[in-house]
């Protein structure tokens, strides 16, 4: 890995300073993680019929920011296949081109390329792919109709060929300018710009106009090109502050002027026959200086207002912040013995600290909730490819996309996603020609939807297919040797589709057909405390959604004692409590009790004895607590109500095992442990 990340070695270390470039290496390469990543999701959006010149420009300037931080580093492949990626868009967004399927294909084959390269370049991977094909694949859509386009330019070049008598000949939309740079510390720094054109081929020709000797900290360069200035001070930004940049034409009436700083005293350079007056080259002239000032600005807002952190740092705050919030209560406990009229001041400072911990405590939580964008955005390039591998037409519907959820989280429902979401588009979604025979439109719909329900976020991927056969999964169970009948209830045959190695496809192929994908998603999602549901309608399509504890690091909860014992319930599944009144309990057969609550039936969980929890003699007045967990409802029998309180979650599987109807642990002010519960499975129980 260090052999591949000194590639280029030269261009990383400047030489005034012996800056080592290399310490920068990780922020390039998450950097162009996500330019690649928005760069796929732009081509996907992009629709040759009706073109976006604003998407056309986002896309080429993904390009042109990959390539110039690659040549920064000495990445040349990577340079080089982004340069020939930024000539082919550079052309679409003049219209010189107009975009087809071919030409997004092959620049998400580039983008595909480029995410290879460096992932070699930073040892993910022990070989990089082979490029030169795809080069000429880009080259020669990017030449489609050159003659065309260079023969109407090459009337008015020549016609003027007065204007410029020492002009040499130039390709058509080429431009000579004259770069000044300064005033520089250290002007040897400009010398790596020139090793820029040097490294990246087909942006142009850069030469010194002072010898490489700087006058008053200034140096200059001619530069023939066919870049714009923004693309010229974007490369050059790499090297040297924008501020510092100034770009003129060298043609006639332009350039540097008399006077200006910079400019060699003992020999002006005069001006070109038939130039304008004088007067004009110094508005001419500002005119660049000034646009590069603008553009400096610009870009600064988004830097100003972001900052890369660590992961481990996060977590690190999280858990200072956690144990703060126990420290908290442990002094909301001490402070309830206290004379709230003598401890005044004490008292106040406790709830402001209480007050200010919970301000703390939202903002730290919400720096590790990502979007559900951040998953959705996979699947479109994912759906494209496999859709036109299976030779069937599928269109991707997403809803929820800013729904929240941890980190930890959005790493681990990734596979499980992926999953299912190519289930659907190989099993669900049929082709064109039976969808139509079918009264339905040639074209599917997978919809993945996302949104918060409880303290669960429920993510759901649908689609309009044929739906499960139960016919079909009973008979394959059955060859399969699994216990399986007509009996079963819809439910139960869905569920099929889990075991370990079950298939319904004809045959094993590349897309599906060994069993396993499946069988995946049950066993990531349990492993994460979810569930999976399944709903289906033959000739209909199929739904299945999965159930995630938001699982949050500190909560909003209250406290139930039972015995000597003290719980938490998750203050949103919580929705009343009353005293239990003699004749509201009633007893069921299979020693089941519900209790009346508003001429609605509940049923009844009685706490000590579904944990058995001894006590001495049992309370005077029990208290029923209603909660609720995905439409259904339960009445929980506790001892006592002790309050609402923030509590900080503790993984129990982490420390100890999986308990049963228990979603952790937390730490209470006087330091005992009480069990958080686990309202959905407590309901679906009874």
């Amino acid at each position: 890995m260090a052999d591949r990340l000194s590639q280029g070695s030269a261009s990383s270390r400047s030489s005034d300073g012996g800056l080592d470039l290399q310490q920068f290496h990780q922020t390039f390469f998450e950097e162009a993680a996500e330019n690649l990543q928005s760069m796929e999701q732009l081509l996907l959006a992009l629709d040759p019929a009706a073109v976006d010149d604003e998407t056309l420009n986002a896309i080429f300037r993904v390009a042109h920011s990959i390539k110039g931080g690659a040549a920064t580093f000495g990445f040349t492949a990577v340079a080089t296949l982004a340069h020939e990626m930024e000539t082919l868009l550079d052309r679409l967004r003049r219209h010189e081109l107009a975009p087809t399927p071919p030409m997004v294909d092959v620049l998400l084959r580039g983008g595909d390329a480029l995410w290879g390269l460096l992932s070699f370049q930073q040892g993910l991977t022990d070989e990089a792919p082979e490029t030169s094909g795809l080069v000429a694949d880009i080259r020669r859509l990017a030449s489609l109709d050159a003659a065309a386009s260079a023969a109407p330019a090459s009337v008015p070049v020549a016609a003027p060929a007065a204007a410029a008598p020492t002009a040499a000949p130039r390709p058509a939309g080429t431009r000579e300018l004259e770069v000044r740079i300064g005033p520089l510390e250290l002007p040897q720094t400009a010398s790596h710009l020139h090793e820029l054109f040097e490294e990246i081929p087909g942006i142009g020709e850069m030469k010194p106009l002072d010898f490489g000797e700087p006058v008053d900290g200034m140096r200059r360069f001619t530069v023939i090109t066919s870049c714009t200035d923004n693309d010229l001070l974007d490369l050059f930004s790499f090297h040297v502050d924008r501020k510092l940049v100034h770009l003129m034409e060298s043609g006639p009436g332009f350039g540097f002027y008399e006077g200006n700083p910079g400019v060699p005293s003992a020999a002006p350079e005069p001006p070109p026959a038939g130039a304008p007056a004088p007067a004009a080259p110094p508005a001419a002239a500002a005119a660049p200086a000034s646009a590069a000032k603008g553009g400096n600005r610009a870009p600064a807002a988004p830097d100003a207002a972001t900052l890369r952190v660590s992961v481990e740092k996060v977590d690190q705050l999280i858990n200072l912040v956690g144990e703060l919030v126990i420290t908290q209560a442990m002094l909301i406990q001490g402070s309830r013995s206290l004379d709230p009229v003598v401890h005044q001041s004490l008292v106040s400072a406790i709830n402001l600290m209480e007050r200010n911990s919970r301000d703390l405590q939202d903002a730290v939580m919400s720096i590790r909730m990502i979007p559900m964008s951040a998953v959705f955005s996979r699947f479109p390039r994912m759906l494209r490819d496999l859709s036109g591998k299976l030779g069937k037409q599928v269109e991707l519907v997403t809803h929820g996309e800013a729904t929240e959820l941890d980190k930890g989280l959005i790493e681990k429902i990734t596979d499980p996603l992926t999953h299912l979401v190519r289930n659907s588009c190989d099993h669900g979604i049929e082709l064109p020609q039976a969808r139509v025979q079918a009264g339905k439109p040639a074209v599917g719909t997978i919809t993945l939807s996302a949104w918060h329900q409880g303290g669960s976020v429920v993510i759901e991927v649908r689609d309009d297919g044929k739906g499960l056969s139960r016919e079909k999964l009973i008979s394959k169970a059955i060859e399969r040797g699994l216990q399986a009948s007509d009996s079963m209830t819809d439910t139960q045959v869905w569920n099929l589709i889990f075991e370990p190695g079950f298939s319904t496809a004809e045959q094993v192929t590349d897309v599906s057909g060994r069993g396993v994908g499946m069988d995946v998603v049950k066993k990531n999602i349990l492993g994460l405390g979810g569930r999976v549901d399944i709903e289906s309608a033959p000739g209909c399509g199929m739904s299945v959604k999965v159930r995630l504890p938001l699982t949050l690091a500190i909560m909003d909860g209250m406290s139930v004692a039972v015995g000597d014992e003290v719980y938490i319930l998750p203050l949103g599944s919580v929705v009343e409590s009353d005293l239990i009144g003699p004749d509201r309990i009633r007893s069921l057969g299979n020693n089941h009790r519900v209790a009346k609550v508003r001429e609605e039936y509940l049923p009844v969980v009685d706490l000590a004895g579904h944990f058995g929890v001894w006590r001495d003699e049992p309370p005077a007045q029990p208290i029923m607590v209603i909660v609720e967990s995905e439409g259904s409802r339960a009445a929980l029998i506790v001892d006592e109500l002790i309050g609402q309180q923030q509590v900080v979650v503790k993984n129990l599987e982490t420390h100890y095992k999986r308990i049963p109807h228990v979603s952790g642990a937390t730490i209470l002010g006087n330091g005992r442990v009480a069990l958080i519960l686990d309202i959905a499975t407590l309901v679906q129980a009874r």
